[in-house]
């Protein structure tokens, strides 16, 4: 029987700390299902998802907090099972941009948790266009359930994004051709 576990890891950012964790994984006989990687300010992040037998996944976990305290840095690991994808039949790619103003991402989750929507993947940053103007952008991939009218949700996005004096754009993945 496969098990599987997620490991979360972040610290300085240097040469050679992927190698090492993906070494890691490899020795302890796990596989790299899913990663990634990301840095932010100065720090490295990275996310695997990892698959093994039971005994392979429990070597990695006895042998991770010793090369953690080596590279120095702060992981985190938990047991989990294979990702069972829900039925959906459409998916949308959202970008939000406009001035950055506090609360962006909590009113953007909070409209789609009202929902029951499942985001696939989220981005947001900000860059600074002038000595006193930040501009933010928010990338959101929605998965859509069977029961949402789609041409209703791409209104309610877009009068949610008038309401906070964005611009917003949205693209139609799969499943629904735009009318």
């Amino acid at each position: 029987m496969t098990n599987y576990m997620v490991v979360t890891a972040m610290g300085v950012d240097r040469p050679g700390l992927v190698s090492k964790l993906a070494r890691l994984a490899s020795d302890c006989d796990c596989d790299i299902v899913d990663s990634r990687m990301a840095l932010f300010g100065n720090e490295f992040t990275l996310i695997m998802m990892l698959s093994g037998s039971w005994a392979a996944i429990t070597k990695i976990e006895s042998t991770l907090p010793s090369l953690s305290v080596e590279l120095e840095l702060m992981t985190v690991m938990k047991r989990t099972s294979k990702h069972t994808p829900q039925n959906y039949i459409s998916r949308i790619e959202v970008d939000f941009n406009g001035k950055d103003q506090r609360g962006t991402m909590k009113r953007i989750t909070q409209f789609l948790a009202d929902r029951s929507l499942d985001l696939a993947a989220v981005r947001s940053y900000s860059e600074e266009v002038s000595a006193d103007t930040q501009i933010q952008h928010v990338y959101l991939s929605i998965n859509i359930p069977e029961k949402v009218e789609l041409e209703k949700l791409e209104q309610s996005i877009h009068q949610l994004a008038q309401d906070m004096s964005l611009d917003c754009s949205i693209k139609r993945m799969q499943g629904i051709a735009a009318p």
